[in-house]
């Protein structure tokens, strides 16, 4: 299978119709269609390591201050014990929890329903432990990687650029928009990623302050991470949804998929 980076944005792509929207639409009818879904959302931080295990996970509403319509979607997945059971033993450089309380949250169904709209793919959630590095996160990534051989689509959620603090929220609808530092940024990742700097990338906080604004926090860009260590040697990658809006946040998805 190919592995995905998707970035998520706003809870609101759940409900809208735009380009963003789109470009998760056109990638779901492009890859083979998987017999799981493994996501690595933003939204799911930890101490330790988990995946959830349930057979009916949960749709988290994470978020607040948004319209009614949002808090009523529901994307009733199926999980998938036995794919929990199966990467839990995969991780052998740190053990790993079954969770059975979490569900999915927005980082994951916000985007996996426009790929798959009927619900009928079965979906677990990996966490983020919030105490390992992200050089350490990239190297427990690369002990999952047997899945994509098993029909499982794995997917990093969050965003390069995110940066809530500095976004420009009278520039939220405009058509594109970013700050120059969030360009720069943006046209550096894609050039690190495209050369397979991945060292670089997992020592991100060394690149500058474009760097450094673009990722005030970790849990966005540590999905990014999840994706490019699944990286062999004869994947393509390519970007889809890449632009920038409110100045502070791009929604760049990255495919990477055997030639």
């Amino acid at each position: 299978m190919p592995v995905l980076f998707l970035g998520h944005g706003s809870p609101m792509n759940a409900i809208e119709e735009n380009e963003f929207v789109q470009g998760f639409r056109k990638v779901g009818e492009e890859i083979p269609r998987p017999n799981a879904i493994l996501c690595i959302s933003a939204h799911w931080e930890t101490r330790g390591t988990y995946v959830t295990a349930m057979e009916n996970p949960r749709t988290i509403h994470d978020f607040g201050g948004f319209p009614r319509a949002l808090y009523e979607v529901q994307y009733p997945a199926p999980g998938s014990p036995e794919l929990a059971e199966e990467t839990r033993q995969l991780i052998t450089s740190a053990p790993v929890g079954l969770d059975d309380k979490w569900g999915l949250d927005h980082g994951a169904w916000s985007v996996i329903k426009h790929m798959y709209p009927d619900a009928n793919v079965p979906v677990i959630q990996m966490s983020l432990d919030v105490n390992r590095s992200p050089q350490q996160h990239y190297e427990l990534a690369k002990e999952i990687a047997s899945l994509r051989k098993k029909g499982v689509l794995i997917v990093g959620s969050g965003n390069m650029v995110h940066n809530l603090r500095m976004v420009a929220w009278d520039k939220l609808n405009a058509d594109e928009y970013g700050y120059d530092w969030a360009y720069e940024a943006s046209s550096k990742f894609k050039e690190l990623i495209a050369n397979d700097e991945h060292r670089r990338l997992t020592n991100y906080q060394a690149e500058g302050r474009p760097f450094q604004l673009s990722v005030p926090t970790p849990e966005h860009y540590l999905p990014l991470l999840y994706a490019l260590a699944l990286k062999e040697g004869k994947d393509e990658v390519s970007f889809f949804n890449d632009k920038a809006v409110g100045g502070s946040l791009t929604m760049t998805s990255v495919k990477i998929q055997a030639v």
